[in-house]
């Protein structure tokens, strides 16, 4: 299988964003596929700092570490160099694709609930805000559309 590079991006790149690269990484590493994964804000006002204390614990609660990860803001150069930006929500997918210049650059970017067709909505919700039961259903969503997402590849390997 190619070497295949996906950012994940959301608002501030300390709750969901980070999540989902973790989850990818998880899920893609079970099923024998190699991506290289990065995830990213559409703001700025996070970078440097690790994921949300919240969203650790509840990815250490599930056998995941995102601890060494750092928040960083969407730069125009992420779309020539990822070939997949999957997009927590609505707002994030529309501040990215206003930054693309041509067909091939928006073909790349996706809300990432797009994958998985039992999905109750085409959005993540941000758990910033909420309790702790926020963070478990971003992981179950996430997960569910990951499995999906890397369904396609291992669809076209056959």
């Amino acid at each position: 299988m190619s070497h295949i590079k996906v950012l994940t991006v959301c608002l501030g790149n300390i709750c969901r964003s980070p999540m989902a690269e973790g989850i990818l990484r998880q899920t893609a590493s079970e099923r024998g596929i190699t991506l290289e994964l990065d995830s990213a804000g559409t703001g700025g006002w996070h970078a440097g700092e690790a994921p949300d204390r919240r969203a650790q614990a509840y990815m250490r609660s599930q056998g995941l570490d995102i601890s060494g990860l750092r928040a960083r803001q969407f730069r125009k150069e992420d779309l020539d160099a990822f070939d997949h930006i999957l997009v927590m929500d609505r707002d994030n997918l529309r501040n990215v694709l206003m930054l693309c210049e041509n067909e091939a650059q928006r073909a790349k970017v996706r809300l990432m609930l797009s994958y998985w067709n039992e999905s109750p909505s085409d959005e993540v919700p941000d758990p910033y805000y909420g309790g702790d039961e926020g963070f478990a259903l971003v992981y179950d969503w996430v997960r569910n559309a990951a499995q999906a997402f890397l369904h396609t590849f291992e669809a076209h390997e056959r």
